[in-house]
């Protein structure tokens, strides 16, 4: 990661500077909506961050929709196919990075029609939700959050990743789903989203987060 600098900042703060700095946001490629991803194990609850900053954006009047890849699982049968604690699986095989791009990146591609899809797959019933489709307004912005992320080349206008060191990672993982930790370790190594990311947030400590400014 290298060093550096954080800054002590609350929750509450911090979603406001984040939202103060999108407020205003365009997209780098000329389209019509900003795509903001919050990277992070599901340990360091990037969703909470994410939904946080859509509440500070809609005060100050900027739309905003709130996606977590948890909706874009893979079915069961390809998810497990080896086994329900394989950490490659999890690394690889998990989350359907075709349906993200068809049903959320793409419809918000210059020109694009907005109309995403918010979830695709149920887990708990391995079903499709058969959710409605939602109107994105042009200037509304994607809060898209989950683990892995910035190892796709998602077409993100900005990047939040969530660091948890190794022992808080082991700490605040559910033991049963120690299994994945193999996983983020691979992916701290393969992609180090802490370096690559544009905003740090050191997340060790869930009462008191710091972060890179």
């Amino acid at each position: 990661m290298g060093l550096v600098r954080l800054e002590a900042i609350t929750w509450d703060r911090l979603a406001e500077r984040l939202a103060g700095r999108l407020a205003d946001a365009t997209p780098a490629d000329g389209g019509a909506w900003p795509r903001v991803g919050f990277d992070g194990a599901p340990a360091a609850q990037p969703g909470d961050l994410a939904r946080r900053v859509g509440e500070a954006l809609r005060v100050r009047g900027r739309p905003s929709l709130v996606i977590g890849t948890e909706g874009f699982l893979r079915p069961a049968s390809l998810r497990l196919e080896h086994g329900r604690h394989d950490a490659e699986s999890y690394y690889n095989g998990w989350f359907d990075t075709n349906a993200l791009w068809r049903e959320v990146f793409g419809p918000l591609d210059p020109g694009g029609s907005g109309r995403i899809l918010p979830d695709l797959w149920d887990p708990v019933t391995d079903r499709a939700t058969r959710s409605p489709y939602v109107q994105l307004p042009p200037g509304g912005i994607l809060l898209l959050h989950g683990p892995l992320l910035l190892r796709h080349w998602f077409p993100f206008d900005l990047t939040v990743h969530l660091l948890l060191s190794p022992g808080a990672l082991r700490r605040r993982t559910p033991e049963a789903d120690h299994w994945t930790l193999p996983a983020f370790e691979r992916y701290e190594a393969e992609a180090d989203p802490a370096g690559t990311a544009d905003v740090l947030v050191r997340a060790d400590d869930p009462r008191h987060p710091a972060w890179s400014g």
